[in-house]
């Protein structure tokens, strides 16, 4: 089935990630859809703040709220009771006898990828986006880019359509993530991902910190605070 080029169907989550993945798929694409999943997470917090990401995009830049389209929550709470995870179960973050976090959800990315697809097949979206990053990041296998382009091959043997897959963060750092928002849209793009993005793995939104909200602790949010403060030094050096 031949579908859409200039149509695709972002993986967004609220995070920071697939924030700035959103941002690139409206530069890019003419009409972009996007798709959450409610597995069981503790941080659920964060789809809340998928609502108020696209709500901000549509408000601040017009140009990018005529391409926005449908937006679709998928329960996927099975996912969740059997991944027994620190981001599932009310247990602490350590590191498992794998080598992994065990904030590891085995199976996430790929589960997500073919429910996309097929949000995307019946609307004739012929691109899928999203953020997951093989640079800075937790190891989960999942986001690697071997992973995730063995699945879209499948997907496009399975579904016989020329499906594609765009991870435009997959090889930049977290700081390069955020130069790359800021080429995208400025300074208020970036600071409305500060602002309304969400990425703690412990749902926590009491405490504001320049990077965004979170406990600061969390794996996550270490490596958000530690690419946006080498951003803004990056920014700040003279003859950035």
């Amino acid at each position: 089935m031949a579908l859409k080029k200039d149509a695709a169907v972002v993986l967004f989550s609220g995070g920071q990630d697939s924030s700035i993945a959103l941002a690139f798929a409206l530069e890019r694409h003419a009409r972009v859809f996007t798709i959450g999943f409610d597995y069981g997470q503790r941080h659920v917090v964060e789809l809340e703040a998928r609502a108020a990401v696209r709500r901000e995009i549509a408000s601040r830049f017009p140009r990018w709220a005529l391409r926005l389209g449908e937006d679709a929550l998928l329960p996927l709470d099975a996912l969740g009771r059997i991944s027994e995870t620190a981001l599932t179960r009310d247990i602490a973050y350590a590191v498992a006898e794998s080598g992994l976090p065990n904030t590891f959800v085995p199976g996430r990315n790929l589960a997500f990828l073919v429910l996309a697809a097929a949000f995307a097949y019946r609307r004739g979206a012929g691109v899928l986006v999203g953020g997951m990053c093989e640079t800075d990041y937790s190891g989960y296998p999942d986001c690697r880019a071997e992973a995730l382009e063995a699945q879209v091959r499948a997907l496009r043997l399975g579904m016989d359509a020329d499906l594609t897959l765009e991870t435009p963060l997959m090889r930049l750092t977290k700081a390069q993530s955020w130069m790359l928002a800021e080429r995208l849209g400025g300074d208020p793009l970036v600071e409305l991902i500060v602002e309304h993005s969400h990425s703690c793995y412990r749902g926590e939104r009491a405490t504001r910190r320049d990077w965004g909200y979170g406990c600061g602790a969390c794996a996550a949010c270490e490596l958000r605070a530690r690419g946006y403060h080498a951003y803004l030094a990056e920014k700040d050096r003279p003859g950035a």
